[in-house]
């Protein structure tokens, strides 16, 4: 139930960024508080559509605002961003490790094709391998290549 409540709330996070400018009134409130006339100033739409983007903004948890007499004044709530950051931090932690695990599997199997490289320069003329008419290796003694490779074609 948590889980689903916090997945909620992560979607309508994302959901807000999603719009440039609602992204736009974001990083105006990094700087600090703001009033929404002057929020609104910048942008080529009316008052009413920008108060639209800032209570989407606000619905995600990403802003809160609070008026004193005609002015309602915005500013970042860090929770929203919070919880954003978190899950991309998961994110790339886990990527992170396949990217690690995906590096050391190149490793080995560049170590390896250098070992078979040097152990196939020390090879005599009597290598047990048939080639056909093409130049190409065929299969070994009796086994066929594709049993050794797990039937993987």
């Amino acid at each position: 139930m948590v889980k689903h409540m916090v997945d909620h709330q992560l979607d309508r996070v994302f959901q807000a960024l999603a719009d440039v400018t609602r992204r736009e009134l974001v990083a105006r409130l990094v700087r600090g508080p703001a009033a929404v006339k002057e929020l609104a100033q910048p942008h080529a739409m009316s008052l009413p559509a920008v108060m639209q983007h800032l209570k989407v903004l606000e619905t995600s948890g990403l802003v809160a605002s609070e008026k004193s007499g005609r002015v309602r004044t915005y500013h970042l709530e860090s929770a929203g961003l919070r919880l954003a950051e978190a899950w991309l931090g998961e994110q790339r932690t886990g990527w992170e490790r396949r990217l690690d695990r995906l590096g050391e599997l190149l490793a080995d199997h560049t170590k390896n094709a250098g070992d078979t490289k040097n152990a196939g320069d020390t090879k005599n003329a009597g290598d047990t391998k048939n080639t056909d008419d093409a130049g190409d290796v065929g299969t070994d003694l009796g086994n066929d290549t594709r049993e050794k490779e797990g039937n993987s074609t």
